[in-house]
């Protein structure tokens, strides 16, 4: 199950398909084959496995794979029914499909006399799928919210400036963050104070080869010459605070993943509503004081209320630290 996790990481991180691996084994245990898949259009990580073996050699063989087959058309066709067509003997699988469509493949294996066995590695294989297994599970994309602050919690000084609280290795690791999700969503404050470009760009300025599309949310309009409007990707602008129905439109343009770099008033909406699945948070060993918070009220009155989280990475930055936690509630994988 580990090696079809190594092969499920040469897949895409980005879009709509979770990365899959499947090793296929004789009974001996052997590797005769193995697979991933590449991504949307492509063959599954089982169908992938299968074509690199002859006619008829799949019959006997068991299946290793990282997520439960599917079981529905897509734009191909379903896993389960590729698997029974081989002749597979047995199929192992780690974590089950939660997709309203595309689960229930290890029923029909089953129905068709296929031995099948989950739950192998399921925490750990979790713990990877986490981003995809929680977009599917919720119907809205994975959120992140990111803010830079010192060490006294401030995002600014009391003047408004805020560039730069951190040094370059911790900007540098944010534009790596940003590559890594489907869009980026900030307010139309952040906008109108900043006009950020909202891209994700490398050491020397150039634009990296994976681009966030741009989420501008609020109430209030956007100037024409606006950076985010000339992004490589069309900004979408939601003239809403409505944070539950732009996730959901979100979803629906096969957006699985939101890295939320907004000021405190968004930052601060998304973690009132319960919307954050992961905090980024970059301290800076520095004190300003004052009242530029990197958060504004979270509708906490009392110690009993507050938002309880539990530090997953601390990450050294330069003289820096970056800082990945989760809400105390979900229960460790």
């Amino acid at each position: 199950m580990r090696r079809a996790l190594a092969l499920a990481a040469n897949g895409p991180e980005r879009g709509t398909h979770a990365r899959v691996g499947c090793v296929l084994l004789d009974a001996d245990g052997a590797v005769v084959a193995e697979g991933w898949h590449r991504g949307a259009g492509t063959a599954h990580a089982e169908v992938d496995a299968l074509s690199k073996l002859a006619p008829g050699q799949a019959a006997g063989l068991t299946a290793v794979v990282t997520l439960e087959p599917c079981n529905h058309w897509g734009r191909t066709g379903p896993c389960s029914e590729a698997l029974i067509a081989a002749g597979i003997g047995r199929v192992v699988y780690s974590v089950a499909d939660p997709g309203e469509h595309s689960g229930g493949g290890a029923a029909r294996l089953r129905e068709a006399g296929i031995p099948v066995e989950g739950g192998v590695l399921a925490d750990e294989v979790e713990e990877w799928m986490r981003r995809w297994l929680t977009a599917v599970r919720l119907g809205r994309p994975f959120v992140t919210v990111k803010w830079a602050s010192t060490l006294d919690g401030r995002a600014a000084a009391a003047d408004g400036t805020s560039q730069w609280i951190t040094g370059a290795a911790a900007r540098a690791h944010v534009h790596e963050q940003r590559a890594a999700h489907d869009a980026i969503l900030v307010g139309t404050g952040t906008v109108l104070a900043d006009d950020p470009s909202l891209t994700a760009r490398g050491d020397g300025g150039e634009l990296l080869a994976d681009q966030p599309v741009p989420v501008v949310v609020g109430s209030r309009g956007i100037p024409e010459g606006a950076r985010v409007l000339r992004h490589p990707h069309p900004a979408i602008v939601s003239r809403t605070r409505d944070l539950d129905a732009v996730l959901s439109d979100l979803y629906s343009r096969d957006i699985r993943s939101v890295f939320v770099e907004g000021g405190p008033t968004v930052a601060s909406e998304f973690v009132r509503r319960g919307l954050v699945d992961d905090y980024l948070v970059y301290l800076a060993p520095a004190l300003l004081g004052g009242p530029r918070l990197a958060l504004g009220d979270l509708g906490v009155d009392t110690i009993d209320d507050a938002v309880r989280l539990r530090v997953t990475s601390v990450t050294s930055l330069g003289g820096d630290l970056a800082i990945v936690a989760r809400n105390q509630s979900e229960s460790p994988s």
